[in-house]
Formats: structure tokens, sequence, C-alpha cells
């Protein structure tokens, strides 16, 4: 397989250290992957900084492209535009034993939780992967949403990894991708907006990298299949991560524009894709009690958005094709596999498109 400095990158805006929503300072992800034969499935975690969420509460807003989906958490998130849990990504039909575990985290962290303390509001997203896990198994347990939040770090696996392990996109290995962008303002100030991907989505033929029509190729390679030609069925959750001072509303606005990388892809948000996209600040918190001071923070004028709009849909784009790019090969449930865009595009037939 190619490495991924042989990978066309994405826009004009430069990336981050990591290329990774990591680069925004705080943000850690980890991973649980069950990897068993027909189970092939996992948790992924998103912690948006090192303490207690539920005391400090991060700014944050949901857009939903295509409601095909059963995530938990999103009414309130609406509400009241601040997440108070790490974000869970896993499989549909794990979402309530993940929302479980939150609970049962933040009581433990925080024992007057639903009593002298308001409830907890668990943030799950799902994606469907049961064409290569057996997702009737209910495999996932809490323990390993708890081993996926005791292993957040900066430097995280991407690919076939996690909640990512039995997802399928463009009838090939999908999974967790991420990216980042910088962008520098006109007083010198810099701010990072970094993507983090569940692909689980699109049609083949319909596959775009880089703004090069490749889907016809592969089709062309793998004999294309009678799936190829079916509706979308697929999903894909967005995590948008910023260092920028934004409110609930401007940052419902960021996560839109990761709807413009995601179509870049040749994503139609079709009638059976769950399209989802949250994003989130780190400039500030917002405490959990009136006794404690709510941060007076200067939020970004909306006319300054641009760039972080450009930031979004680029690294969202950049963060399919690293999905794409790294994840290996799966054989899964009843024999169903899945082929990995790396064993099937050379080097020579990416070197145009850098």
């Amino acid at each position: 397989m190619a490495s991924t400095t042989s990978l066309p990158f994405i826009g004009t805006l430069p990336a981050g250290t990591r290329d990774a929503i990591t680069d925004v300072a705080g943000v850690t992800v980890g991973h649980r992957t069950l990897a068993d034969g027909p189970v092939q499935t996992g948790v992924t975690v998103v912690r948006p900084h090192a303490g207690d969420p539920f005391r400090d509460k991060v700014p944050a807003a949901a857009v939903v492209l295509n409601g095909f989906g059963k995530s938990v958490g999103l009414v309130q998130l609406a509400e009241l535009g601040v997440l108070e849990t790490p974000i869970a990504l896993t499989n549909t039909f794990s979402v309530g034993t993940v929302a479980t575990a939150q609970i049962r985290e933040c009581a433990a962290a925080n024992p007057e939780t639903g009593r002298a303390l308001p409830t907890v509001n668990p943030l799950v997203f799902e994606c469907n992967d049961g064409f290569l896990n057996d997702i009737q198994r209910l495999a996932v347990t809490e323990a390993d949403y708890l081993q996926a939040l005791a292993a957040t770090d900066a430097d995280f696996a991407q690919g076939s990894v996690g909640a990512g392990r039995g997802m399928s996109s463009f009838q090939l290995k999908g999974g967790i991708g991420s990216a980042s962008r910088r962008v520098a303002m006109a007083d010198g100030t810099t701010y990072t907006v970094g993507a983090l991907v569940l692909a689980n989505y699109g049609r083949q033929p319909q596959l775009v990298l880089a703004g090069h029509a490749v889907g016809e190729k592969l089709a062309a390679l793998q004999q294309a299949s009678k799936e190829a030609s079916e509706p979308e069925k697929g999903s894909i959750i967005i995590v948008v991560a910023t260092d920028a001072p934004l409110d609930a509303r401007q940052l419902r606005r960021l996560a839109l524009r990761a709807g413009a990388g995601l179509a870049r892809t040749g994503s139609v948000f079709g009638h059976g894709s769950g399209d989802l996209v949250l994003a989130f600040s780190t400039a500030y918190t917002v405490p959990d009690r009136a006794d404690r001071p709510t941060p007076a923070v200067a939020m970004l004028h909306d006319t300054l958005l641009d760039g972080l709009f450009q930031a979004a849909a680029d690294s969202t784009e950049q963060a399919i094709f690293h999905a794409l790019w790294r994840a290996t090969p799966v054989t899964g449930r009843d024999g169903n596999h899945r082929a990995a865009l790396g064993e099937l595009l050379p080097v020579s037939f990416l070197s145009p498109l850098v």
C-alpha cells in the first residue's frame, strides 16, 4: 500500500502537525476495536478536553444533512448548545449500551447526577456496519466504551479501527479518518479546524477523489457488483472541532460547511443515508452551576468566518480520503468482504492527482 505522503492534499490551507482533529489543542481520540470472525465493530470516543465535560461543558451544535439515523442526545444539544459527555461513535444497535455507559461514567464522577444535580445528556452517533458485522449479536459492551475512553490520546489510529472496524464506503472498506487545517486571521491570530469522520456511505460509481471521478474506474477494476447500482443506504458521522471562539449558532454554521466537503467526494445525501455533523469549540467552557462564573468571551465576528468554513470543508474531504486510504481489507459476517482503496489504486494511479 502506498504511504500517505503520496496522497493528494485537499485545498490551499496548511494542515496541523498531525493533520488530524487532535491538532485542536486538548482534543483526544480513543478506540476499542472488536475483530473476531463475524464480529467486526467497535467504539470510538472523542474527548473535547481532559476535564469533566459534565462540569465544564463545551459549546457545540449539530446539523442533520439527512436524518436516516438513530443517534442519542441531539434534541438537548440543539436546545442548550453544549456537550456534557465525550462524543461516542458506534454501530446502530449499540447506541443504547454506549449511552448507558456514558451515564454510568458521569454518575461515578458526579454521584449526585440525576439527584441533586441535573441528569446528563449522553451523546452517541451511529452508522450501520451490518454488512461486515453481525450486528444482531450486540457485541459492544459498556466496558468497551470505557476502554475507548481510557485510550484517548492525541495520536490515534485511523482506518478499520474502533467504530470504523465494520464500516463500508463506496463499496470499499470505510472507517475512521481525520484531518485538520489552520486558518491565519488578518490580526495574526491562527485558528485550527479539525475533522473526524466515520465513513459508511457512498455509491462506488460516484466516488470523487481530489476532484477526479475515479468511481467508474474502480467499479471496472472490481467488475462492479449489483450493489454498486443500488440506492444509497449508508451513513457518515462528521465531528468538527475548532479552537476559534464561536457560540452555538456560529458552530452550527461551521458544521453545515462540512457538508460541502462531503459533497465533493460524490455524496448526494441519499434517501437512505444518515449524514450528521457535530461541531464544537474548545476556546471556552460553560460551567454547570450558576455559582461558578461564566467566562466573558469575545466571539469571532461573523464576517471573519469564511476561512473557518473553508477549513471545515477541506478537512472533512481530506478526512474521508484518509478513512478510505488508511483502511485495511476486512472479511466478516457470512464471508462478506470489503477491499481497501489502497490495495486497488496503485501510487501511479494517484500521482496525477497530487
